[in-house]
């Protein structure tokens, strides 16, 4: 008999490299449409949105090279681990975030994964313009700086 696995509570899988390179103009909790075992398998904690990006197509957002491990304990009828994901929003938020992503050279960036009060998961989606190499000069000093004060807050105490 095979060993049950358990479920984490607060899952939370975050993109870190996407706050590097990229400046936060709006961000949305947007629905995804999952099958079974693609969400046991994040319950798991088996997700990764590393290569992750999201595009529209025919006025519908898509997210596209999300993955998602494959379910130990699924049968044939497991998922692809990187396929075509739809992203579920309000028609009127989507319309917005596709004139400003078609307009001002904005791009749409999956953040996080998160589980929600409900038990639904949903995924974080940023509305985000690239950031050019002094911006991230700048973000690298202000992150050794914030660690330094923390060192000398630990000291102290």
């Amino acid at each position: 008999m095979a060993k049950k696995e358990k479920y984490k509570k607060d899952i939370e899988i975050v993109n870190k490299k996407v706050a590097y390179e990229f400046h936060f103009r709006e961000t949305v909790e947007a629905g995804i449409m999952l099958t079974g075992t693609e969400v046991k398998s994040i319950r798991l904690g088996n997700a990764n949105l590393k290569d992750a990006f999201c595009f529209f197509r025919k006025g519908e957002l898509f997210i596209k090279n999300l993955f998602i491990a494959e379910f130990k304990f699924g049968n044939i009828n497991n998922h692809e681990t990187r396929r075509l994901r739809k992203l579920l929003l309000k028609k009127q938020e989507l319309r917005k975030w596709e004139k400003k992503v078609k307009e001002k050279g904005f791009t749409i960036i999956p953040y996080k994964i998160i589980l929600n009060e409900r038990g639904l998961i949903k995924v974080e989606i940023v509305l985000g313009q690239g950031k050019k190499s002094y911006d991230k000069r700048d973000s690298i000093k202000e992150r050794d700086n914030k660690r330094q004060m923390d060192r000398l807050k630990k000291i102290k105490l």
